[in-house]
């Protein structure tokens, strides 16, 4: 996939810069939740199999994100592009072996499914970070993961409703998605190295050692732990949220409607894309960093306002999930775009985003994967609602104070700590 020569003039523009580079890592991992998420509109004869399921694909793709670790932290530019087509090649076989092997092999599929798709997120990012207007890129990316969990369940539902199975389902739905993923794995390789003045700004973005990850681990430590443990309670309500989506609608009286899901999550995402993209308004990089930490902690509260506000006010459903979506996605952003990105361009170090969105996603996924091996708590469906409302409240109201105890900390330092 070479670069075509004739775009280099066209890339020298800013508005066609910066729409290329949107376009490019939205749709690229908008087409990736085609190959991930369709099968969770299915209800697999129940709630009790469908767990399963889920569990067995966050098993392999937590797996993949402590692999991430390493092989996105040392990933080099070359070969990002047939890395991303590969994996995505590898996730859709493994659909393919999901539709025809018998339990419980079944979940084994979907535990390769989501080991080749968890570093997806981490190739992508490695195109667009160390920018300028990285922050608007990321938002972009980001937005396409809130709008396509909902779109890929839309669509797995509309092909159940078309007749369909259940275990045909989701390879199906990955076949819509083949073109135009290699038209934007295309358009990704098409991307010209960041500039000088992207290197002034954010600093240079290198591939890391192990001596280097422990080092900025060391460093940051404190700081970090805040982040880190908020972003791990966020993933386990967010995935909560996503994963048992058709269950909460249920509960709220609305019915897994095809078409609720994507129009839930598109509103969700222009807030999202918009509020934390905005902040690449901010050139100071410790200003920023702070921003985004007091924007993560607007979005806790607005998580809590939304979930007291149907217990007790009434609030419709359709506008309970937006709000409670955007209260969770503004900080599970906000750590994408602005507070990982900006604490590496702040302090100077010697990292990438990569190395600490896989650090902060293995944990957070290890979070979830526990948190489905103890399904059996979880009640059935018919009281699933309540379970939620109350689960929400209680980690929440934890990630809002582990937040707190890191903004304090970065806060009263004029800088965090100095890089070598």
């Amino acid at each position: 996939m070479k670069r075509l020569p004739i775009l280099a003039g066209w890339m020298a523009r800013p508005w066609f810069f910066t729409l290329w580079c949107v376009l490019a890592a939205f749709g690229t991992y908008t087409c990736m939740y085609g190959f991930r998420k369709p099968f969770t509109a299915a209800g697999f004869g129940g709630a009790e199999t469908k767990a399963w399921l889920v569990t067995a694909q966050v098993l392999g793709y937590m797996l993949s994100k402590f692999i991430g670790i390493k092989v996105i932290a040392e990933m080099t530019a070359t070969g990002r592009s047939r890395a991303l087509l590969a994996l995505i090649a590898a996730a859709h076989g493994a659909l393919l072996l999901f539709a025809i092997a018998p339990p419980p092999l079944d979940a084994a599929c979907l535990f390769l499914n989501g080991l080749a798709l968890g570093m997806v997120f981490g190739l992508v990012l490695g195109f667009v970070e160390g920018r300028c207007l990285t922050e608007l890129f990321v938002a972009g990316l980001c937005a396409s993961f809130i709008l396509a969990d909902g779109l890929s369940k839309s669509i797995g539902s509309i092909l159940l409703e078309h007749g369909v199975t259940d275990r045909w389902m989701p390879f199906t739905a990955g076949l819509l998605f083949v073109l135009p993923l290699v038209i934007f794995v295309w358009m990704l390789k098409q991307i010209p190295t960041p500039s000088h003045d992207d290197e002034r700004a954010r600093s240079a973005r290198e591939p890391m050692s192990s001596a280097d990850r422990w080092s900025l681990l060391r460093r940051h430590g404190l700081g970090l732990t805040g982040i880190i443990a908020a972003y791990l309670l966020i993933t386990i309500l967010r995935s909560l949220r996503a994963d048992f989506a058709p269950e909460i609608w249920s509960g709220l009286g609305v019915g897994a409607q095809a078409a609720v899901f994507t129009q839930s999550e598109l509103w969700v995402a222009l807030f999202v894309a918009v509020g934390n993209g905005a902040v690449v308004l901010v050139r100071n990089n410790h200003r920023a960093f702070l921003i985004g930490l007091w924007l993560s902690v607007a979005g806790l509260l607005m998580g809590l306002a939304s979930v007291w506000a149907y217990r007790t006010q009434g609030l419709p459903p359709f506008a309970f999930m937006v709000l409670l979506g955007a209260g969770l996605y503004i900080p599970y952003v906000a750590v994408h775009t602005t507070i990982f990105e900006r604490l590496i361009a702040l302090t100077r170090e010697r990292a990438n985003v990569g190395f600490l969105m896989y650090f902060a996603d293995a944990i957070g996924y290890l979070g979830y994967v526990g948190v489905m091996l103890g399904r059996g708590l979880f009640p059935d469906k018919e009281t699933f609602l309540s379970f939620f409302l109350t689960t929400a409240t209680l980690l929440l109201v934890a990630a809002l104070v582990t937040l707190l105890t890191s903004l304090g900390h970065y806060a009263r330092r004029r800088t965090p700590i100095p890089g070598p």
